[in-house]
């Protein structure tokens, strides 16, 4: 009956008006020190966490809200000592019952906590107890947003908990089975929206980021780099956008060579995969040839393909560098101020990164990345790299 109470309670808090609850909040501040602010904030987060118990789903998705909001604008460590379970495995439960949106935005909370404890045995549990859960709900594809947000916070709990090359590719073959499943007597045709499309390839692409080509199974390459091939001629420039930094990406980090030589040991002529070494150079040379002359097409296309004209200009740009990079290897680079410092991305592995992060964290990027160590921007977001 008290817990019950208490929800009812927390269920009110979350309901009550907006403006009224911020110029309460605002009054409290301007009273309270430091650390009685903090303790007010733990409080709000301590009712909403109440508030994820609730049976009605609007009430969980106010919650869920308002706990996105509390990680967004500050990093919430000291709450996180003492409710990181019971958040994560709420969130667990929002996502195995929710609604499309609750679907999204506990996917989104998870990903800030993952992100907020940083690299080590906490994002490793998260990224375990939520690899199931999150291979069902990708399952359901009747919502694209619901879809593109499980995608996401899959990229980040495995950037951040990620053991090794095997957890990261677990992650990647979830992912890749969104647009290219393998079919059976009991899997449903399904055709994925543009926007699903565009999801699968940048999340996908933001963990290849982590892997040394040679690593992964050469098979599964040749299919995806064929499958990236024909994206480039879809008419979703999102889609072609997202599918050019892929295709920039595999080559740089050199796993189509891979394909060129002959294993160790092969005593019949074959790879360890199964290809004839001629048969396979012959045909990533063909691969390259056309993605090279798909790639100058779009960088100079002219307008009236793709719904999105505003973005015509960002799209000829993107793929003149990835033109510029395939003929003389040069990446574009970038510099970002945070919080005094200088963050300059070198390679599109690191461009990568930081546009995925970017999009992720929307208004807590800054304060998220800040107070970090800025000099090692690469894989690893753990409490000394960026």
């Amino acid at each position: 009956m008290g817990k019950r109470n208490s929800q009812r309670k927390n269920a009110a808090i979350l309901e009550s008006d907006d403006d009224s609850s911020s110029v309460s909040s605002s009054d409290q501040m301007s009273v309270w020190g430091t650390e009685e602010v903090q303790l007010h904030k733990d409080s709000l987060l301590e009712q909403a966490l109440d508030a994820l118990y609730e049976k009605r789903g609007s009430t969980r998705e106010r919650a869920l809200a308002s706990i996105i909001d509390a990680f967004n604008s500050s990093l919430q460590h000291g709450f996180l000592e003492k409710k990181f379970a019971t958040l994560l495995h709420q969130c667990l439960n929002s996502i195995k019952r929710g609604s499309s949106k609750e679907i999204s935005l506990a996917s989104h909370a998870i990903g800030l906590l993952a992100l907020t404890v940083g690299s080590g045995d906490d994002a490793h549990e998260i990224l375990e107890d939520s690899i199931t859960p999150f291979s069902r709900a990708l399952k359901s594809r009747s919502d694209s947003s619901k879809i593109s947000s499980l995608l996401e916070c899959l990229a980040i709990i495995t950037f951040v908990g990620g053991n090794g090359t095997e957890e990261t590719e677990r992650s990647m073959q979830i992912m890749w089975q969104v647009v290219n499943p393998k079919l059976s007597s009991n899997v449903v045709v399904f055709k994925p929206s543009t926007a699903v499309i565009s999801a699968v390839v940048s999340a996908w692409s933001f963990l290849l980021t982590t892997m040394d080509g040679f690593s992964l199974n050469t098979m599964h390459w040749q299919e995806s780099i064929s499958y990236l091939s024909s994206l480039l001629d879809k008419d979703d420039r999102s889609v072609r956008i997202a599918t050019g930094e892929a295709l920039a990406l595999i080559f740089e980090i050199g796993s189509v060579e891979k394909f060129c030589g002959e294993a160790k040991g092969s005593s019949d002529g074959l790879t360890q995969d199964g290809i004839k070494p001629r048969e396979g150079f012959t045909h990533i040379q063909g691969l390259k040839g056309k993605i090279i002359n798909q790639v100058r097409n779009l960088s100079a296309e002219a307008g009236g393909r793709g719904s999105a004209k505003k973005d015509l200009n960002s799209q000829r740009k993107l793929f003149r560098d990835i033109l510029d990079f395939f003929e003389n290897g040069y990446c574009p680079e970038i510099t970002v101020k945070i919080g005094g410092e200088s963050l300059q991305t070198s390679s599109w592995s690191e461009l990568i990164q930081l546009n995925f992060l970017k999009r992720f964290l929307g208004g807590g990027f800054i304060k998220h990345m800040k107070g970090r160590n800025l000099g090692h921007f690469a894989v690893n977001l753990g409490d000394e790299e960026v």
